[in-house]
């Protein structure tokens, strides 16, 4: 089943414990952020201690009520443009309201994500195929309909593995 508008929305409005993303690509072409990154190009910087929108919001209520939501990206340096864009117009304020990222640097050692695509699993009990084009172009959201265990698995070899991204981000320029 794929998914998209509301029935994609209600995923993260509807879990109970833990929402949880597996990314692998170096960027994420979505239409959407096109003026952002441009402005960012031009020197524009968000404070992350000061935004607040609909993403970081429902991150803060999430944690009072005791939700999670956590990442692994893996990256390579040189970091691409959009990461670097990603770090600091996203990843540092959506740490700051309560999602908790992690980055797995695999430049200079073997990928333990290797052939895993992105992927969000929600309550380790659905997972969600993120499909994308090699250049980071979505191509649609489908359910996964086997078993949530290999997932489960990646998502403790993909924690075990990588770092907190404040610490990543420790004496990078991004």
């Amino acid at each position: 089943m794929l998914l998209a508008g509301e029935s994609w929305a209600a995923r993260f409005e509807g879990f109970q414990r833990e929402a949880w993303r597996l990314e692998t690509l170096p960027q994420y072409l979505m239409p959407q952020e096109a003026e952002e990154i441009q402005a960012w190009r031009n020197g524009a910087r968000l404070n992350p201690r000061t935004v607040s929108n609909e993403y970081t919001d429902r991150l803060r209520r999430q944690t009072t009520e005791g939700r999670t939501q956590g990442r692994v990206h893996v990256v390579t340096r040189p970091l691409s443009e959009y990461l670097r864009f990603e770090f600091h117009q996203y990843y540092a304020a959506h740490v700051l309201a309560g999602e908790q990222i992690r980055i797995l640097d695999v430049t200079d050692r073997i990928n333990p994500m290797e052939g895993i695509q992105d992927f969000w699993m929600f309550d380790h009990t659905e997972v969600v195929l993120m499909n994308y084009h090699p250049d980071g172009r979505q191509i649609s959201r489908e359910v996964f309909e086997g078993a949530v265990s290999p997932f489960i698995e990646y998502q403790q070899i993909a924690v075990a593995a990588s770092v907190p991204f404040e610490e990543y981000v420790k004496g990078l320029d991004v």
